[in-house]
């Protein structure tokens, strides 16, 4: 199965991807440089080593383009020779990088980084190959590129320059064609068209030229004169380079097919044995390469056979048809690597930049690669990046509000000794004697901030102010007073959030007023609540479609919302002593609220809630005092005393009666609600369901009301098989 899989999906995918490969190969070396078989024998070794080595079996490697113009300048400094020493050193340090098992920390530099050297490399690509196209040469910098373009454009051009303009319109034109034509790579393509016709037009153009025994071909790594410490520098600059770019487009691959998950240590291991074996026989260094992977998995490619078929298929025609190398024009090279640079300038990675916010190290990235070289380019994201991470992880939001005659300090964020100048700016405006609320929701508290808030609350109070403390989250701050600092977020206790949490659980204890506490809390709401939800509050303003009319106890620990994961809008609420349904007669509140649910809102479904450690189950046990009004209203609840059989919870009996009596008046308030006819005819039609819920307070578990009855569910069990409601 293994080999029909090879000759049916591999082989045609590897018949492919040796198309693209071949003129991209050549068009790298030219940019970079080298001899033009430096290109064409990192595509073989790319191929065979690297795909029978590495970790990401679709991945096919070769000459990159990301690494030009990193490589024009060592072989400018260094030579030819030497450059395949460094390649091979490169490798080297690839094996140990892959050895120790550190592939995915080379995933932390940032992909905005990533996308602007690549975008730096493409645009120095682009001014240096445009001045080719134009029969000119490139400067050795790109700002002498640019510097010399114009003059280049208003020059005098000849045939180079037509075939170079061919070629990119070729490019251009060509994924605009019919489907069964651009079957032909594009890139073949234009190279193909391009050197057909310089030929049948006779034109004089310097071309590609290769060795007449391409197989005696030696470019023997050199040791360098001097200068080992530069040697080793540009060695691990062409492995960290060629390991992340290998990386990222071993990670792009996987997201392209659902195969095996690259291995990205074994990946490096392959890497570096490529570049070893490539540096050893004169080749450029080698990378996976993303066009080339994503035509691969795009050709059907099923195992790493296709990438090693590939390289065999680029050694096959180097070695057969050495002649037809040979004819292609320069020109033609240099106008499918401004083809391939400008496409280096993604448009699409620029907007996922600017989505995420990280412009700033997109463009700081792209101006250093081409204004200095790509190391510095790179270097500067690096710092640039983190520098921002320090500022985003120390920021702090301090700023000061006055309400009336009471002062609020609003600190946000991390507050650590960088924050503490402009922290003691604020206190230091709120005035003498001031009542003030330090409002803390900080994530950390260092030394400094803490020392620099005791000393001021300690002042204010001695002069005669007020200031009350209130936290969000863990207390940092809790004993401010005593000079007690928490050095730890898990010495302190879990913190509830606070839009869920009692107002005893967040708020300060030490209020002058407890009928403060209800101002307080709506004021809360306002700062912090009410922004973030006013969008859905606007969309309910003019009405209410709630999906479930839920009844329950009035006791204060149960919070409906909370309990079944509701918002405003869902939960058409009646809340009284126990979840009583009296009569229809009897009590013209239930009897119109229940009318108004069912008959206006068109509820789907009811709910009853009974829970444990009821007062209202607690008192109709006992007995209430007689001749009370809770005697009146618990005589509704008479028949839940007498109702036969159990009433268990996953199959067990609660241990109190009262909670044993709370889930018999959850059933039996239901079978109260049946007796509704407007309740009754909708559950008939199919149109309304009942069920009841029990909630467990002490062990914040909530139970569902299953298809038998007498048995109640968890609610984290199977979900019990209940009617659907139907109809309109």
């Amino acid at each position: 199965m293994r080999r029909l899989a090879v000759l049916r999906h591999d082989v045609p995918a590897s018949l492919v991807v040796f198309l693209v490969a071949v003129p991209l190969s050549l068009g790298i070396a030219l940019a970079s440089g080298a001899p033009i078989v430096a290109g064409l024998i990192a595509a073989v070794v790319g191929g065979v080593v690297a795909g029978l080595l590495g970790g990401s079996p679709l991945q096919v490697s070769g000459p990159a383009a990301g690494l030009t113009v990193l490589m024009a300048e060592t072989i400018e400094t260094f030579g030819w020779q030497v450059t395949c020493l460094i390649s091979m050193l490169a490798g080297a340090l690839q094996l140990l990088l892959g050895l120790s098992r550190v592939a995915r920390a080379a995933l932390a530099i940032s992909p905005a980084i990533v996308h602007g050297m690549l975008a730096g490399i493409g645009v120095t690509i682009v001014l240096g190959q445009l001045h080719v196209v134009l029969g000119g040469s490139a400067q050795s910098s790109a700002l002498e590129n640019i510097a010399e373009l114009p003059g280049q454009i208003v020059a005098h051009h000849d045939a180079a320059a037509a075939i170079g303009l061919l070629t990119i319109a070729i490019l251009l034109i060509w994924p605009k064609l019919p489907a069964a034509v651009r079957k032909v790579p594009g890139p073949l393509a234009a190279i193909a068209i391009a050197t057909g016709v310089s030929l049948l037009a006779g034109m004089t153009l310097p071309r590609v030229e290769l060795s007449g025994d391409l197989l005696q071909i030696r470019f023997a790594p050199e040791l360098p004169g001097g200068g080992w410490v530069d040697v080793v520098v540009a060695a691990i600059t062409i492995a960290l380079i060629a390991s992340v770019e290998s990386l990222l487009s071993a990670v792009a691959v996987d997201k392209l097919q659902n195969g095996p998950r690259a291995n990205l240590d074994r990946e490096l291991l392959g890497q570096g044995a490529a570049n070893m074996v490539s540096g050893a026989l004169g080749g450029l260094p080698v990378t996976g390469v993303i066009v080339r992977s994503s035509t691969n998995v795009a050709a059907g490619a099923r195992t790493r056979a296709s990438a090693v078929l590939h390289g065999v298929w680029v050694l096959v025609f180097v070695v057969a048809l050495a002649g037809v190398l040979g004819s292609i024009p320069l020109a033609a090279l240099a106008g499918l690597l401004v083809h391939v640079g400008a496409k280096l300038v993604n448009p699409a990675h620029l907007r996922q930049v600017l989505r995420h916010g990280d412009l700033p190290l997109y463009l700081v990235t792209l101006g250093g690669v081409v204004v200095f070289d790509l190391l510095t380019g790179v270097l500067a994201g690096v710092v640039l990046a983190v520098l921002l991470m320090v500022r985003r992880t120390v920021w702090s939001g301090i700023h000061v509000e006055q309400h009336g005659s009471e002062w609020r300090v609003v600190v946000e964020g991390v507050l650590t000794f960088l924050s503490v100048p402009r922290l003691t700016k604020v206190l230091g405006s709120v005035p003498e004697r001031a009542t003030v609320t330090l409002d803390l929701v900080v994530d950390y508290l260092d030394h400094a901030a803490f020392e620099s808030l005791t000393t001021w609350q300690q002042a204010h109070e001695r002069a005669g102010g007020v200031v009350t403390v209130d936290e969000v989250g863990h207390p940092w701050f809790g004993k401010g007073k005593e000079g007690s600092p928490t050095l730890r977020r898990n010495a302190a206790a879990s913190a509830v959030p606070r839009w869920l949490a009692p107002w005893s659980a967040w708020q300060a204890v030490d209020v002058a007023l407890p009928g403060q506490r209800t101002h307080r809390g709506a004021t809360e709401f306002q700062r912090r609540a009410a922004p973030l939800l006013k969008d859905t509050l606007s969309g309910l303003a003019n009405g209410q479609q709630p999906h479930t009319l839920f009844i329950t106890c009035g006791d204060s620990r149960i919070v409906p919302n909370l309990i079944t994961t509701s918002g405003p809008g869902d939960l058409f609420t009646i809340r009284n002593i126990g979840n009583l349904v009296p009569p229809a007669q009897a009590d013209p509140s239930m009897n119109a609220s229940i009318e108004f649910a069912v008959g206006v809102l068109g509820v789907r479904e009811i709910v009853v809630c009974g829970h444990s450690s009821c007062g209202a189950m607690g008192a109709l046990a006992e007995g209430a005092p007689p001749g009370t009004a809770l005697a009146a209203w618990l005589a509704h609840a008479e028949p839940s005393k007498h109702s036969s059989g159990p009433v268990t919870l996953d199959g067990q009996l609660p241990a109190g009666e009262r909670d044993r009596l709370a889930l018999h008046n959850v059933l039996q308030q239901l079978d109260h609600l049946r007796e509704y006819p407007l309740v009754a005819d909708a559950e008939a039609r199919g149109e309304l369901l009942l069920s009841g819920l029990y909630f467990d307070v002490g062990a914040a578990q909530v139970y569902l009301s299953g298809p038998k009855r007498g048995a109640f569910v968890s609610a984290g069990s199977p979900a019990p098989s209940l009617p659907a409601p139907t109809g309109g």
